[in-house]
């Protein structure tokens, strides 16, 4: 019998006679979880400026009698939130971790409407943090976390390329995190176990001088478009030989070029061209030897066109792996079957995130896990309520079932052999 089976056995003799799900149903207030996820959605955060909705979040947690801290984490600006509900037992940290900041798009207002909540950041990932509030709630009011605690954070800088992820670091550095944390960005379907890196690349191409017509002088200037289209060609070589490395299920690293531009007119000889795109890496990949030959890429062609080349490798987020045998793993899973659902297949996660920092900074099991929302990066995000009471439900199982020291296991069938 696997490892699995007998945490299994153990969770299902310990808890046969009191399914939680029940009691934490009980507990679950959907108006309440409402009112947060409206709460913080009502408040503007564009990346950086997720000062105003940092105070809200931390006066609704301290209006629940949470205390409240606010390390800044490296940025001033807008420090992070961070609250801690003990159980006043020994036992594993289950973090929940979000962030607070939305891309930077129009800002619209939120509204329910026929059980949706519409609105800036209400699936990317506002809708998310308010179903992780309500898990903490649900888990105190209901006295059922019996050992182990729960470590709830929110920050700024997250979303790309406004913000560098450089807050999250701040809080894993200042010692602010659990044993495995749960992240409620808007992905549902799969448990994430591998997911590349990525890195934001950018050069501004440019040449002395103002721009100038052609035949007065521009032919003899040296060519910005000419070395932008030769950088764009020696990108397009660097992701053939990187695409050679491959992982079943995560796919192939890559280079990608997705803007370029530069001139005013057909006969004018610019001064300036910029392009950017991506790189993007498997575990195991060295980030400083990929950022070094992007930079000495870019350092060829300004010396073969005579023009200046001023690149920018922007670190986002390393890749990750995460154990499917972990026992994090059989928790969650424990709850998504607990919860009415069933096992979620792994797969790799099409995007990165936070997760990412803390598998690969803090090197503890992260999972990706929040509503089935849509709309994510546009002005049209809509998340189910329904959805978010689900998240709320999952989290709380997850951090029992892990907090547990009988571990994962059924609560309504026999274990597999």
């Amino acid at each position: 019998m696997g490892t699995r089976s007998c945490c299994q056995l153990r969770l299902r003799a310990a808890m046969s006679n009191s399914v939680p799900v029940d009691r934490l149903r009980f507990a679950l207030d959907p108006k309440r979880l409402v009112s947060t996820a409206v709460s913080l959605v009502e408040v503007p955060s564009p990346t950086g400026s997720a000062g105003d909705v940092s105070d809200r979040l931390q006066s609704i947690l301290e209006a629940d009698g949470f205390t409240v801290e606010r390390p800044a984490a490296g940025y001033e600006k807008a420090p992070a939130v961070v609250c801690r509900f003990d159980s006043g037992a020994p036992g594993p940290v289950v973090q929940f971790n979000g962030h607070l900041d939305t891309v930077h798009l129009p800002f619209v207002p939120p509204r329910v409407d026929n059980g949706r909540l519409y609105g800036s950041g209400a699936s990317d990932m506002k809708g998310g943090i308010a179903a992780a509030v309500e898990a903490l709630r649900m888990l105190r009011e209901t006295g059922l976390l019996t050992a182990g605690s729960i470590l709830l954070t929110g920050h700024d800088l997250h979303e790309a390329p406004w913000g560098d992820g450089t807050q999250v670091d701040g809080l894993i550095d200042a010692g602010h995190v659990g044993d495995v944390v749960l992240l409620p960005e808007y992905n549902a379907d799969i448990l994430p176990v591998i997911g590349r890196g990525q890195a934001v690349l950018q050069a501004t191409i440019t040449r002395a001088g103002e721009p100038v017509h052609e035949v007065l002088g521009g032919i003899e200037q040296p060519n910005v478009i000419n070395a932008g289209a030769m950088l764009i060609s020696r990108l397009a070589e660097w992701d053939r030989e990187v695409s050679v490395r491959t992982h079943p299920v995560a796919g192939r690293e890559s280079v990608f070029v997705g803007h370029a531009t530069g001139g005013q007119m057909f006969n004018q000889s610019p001064n300036r061209f910029f392009i950017e795109g991506t790189r993007r890496w498997l575990p195991g990949s060295d980030v400083a030897a990929t950022r070094a030959q992007y930079l000495a890429l870019c350092e060829e062609v300004a010396r073969a066109t005579g023009t200046t080349v001023e690149p920018v490798f922007q670190f986002v987020r390393d890749s990750f792996q995460l154990d499917p045998e972990d026992r994090f793993v059989a928790a969650f899973q424990w709850a998504i079957r607990t919860a009415g659902g069933t096992d979620l297949p792994t797969g790799v996660k099409p995007f990165v995130d936070d997760g990412n920092t803390f598998c690969s900074r803090a090197g503890i099991p992260a999972i990706t896990h929040g509503p089935r929302a849509t709309g994510a990066h546009t002005v049209n995000e809509v998340v189910p309520i329904a959805e978010l009471e689900r998240v709320a439900v999952v989290y709380a199982l997850t951090a029992l079932c892990y907090t547990s020291p009988e571990g994962p296991g059924e609560t309504d069938q026999p274990p597999a052999e």
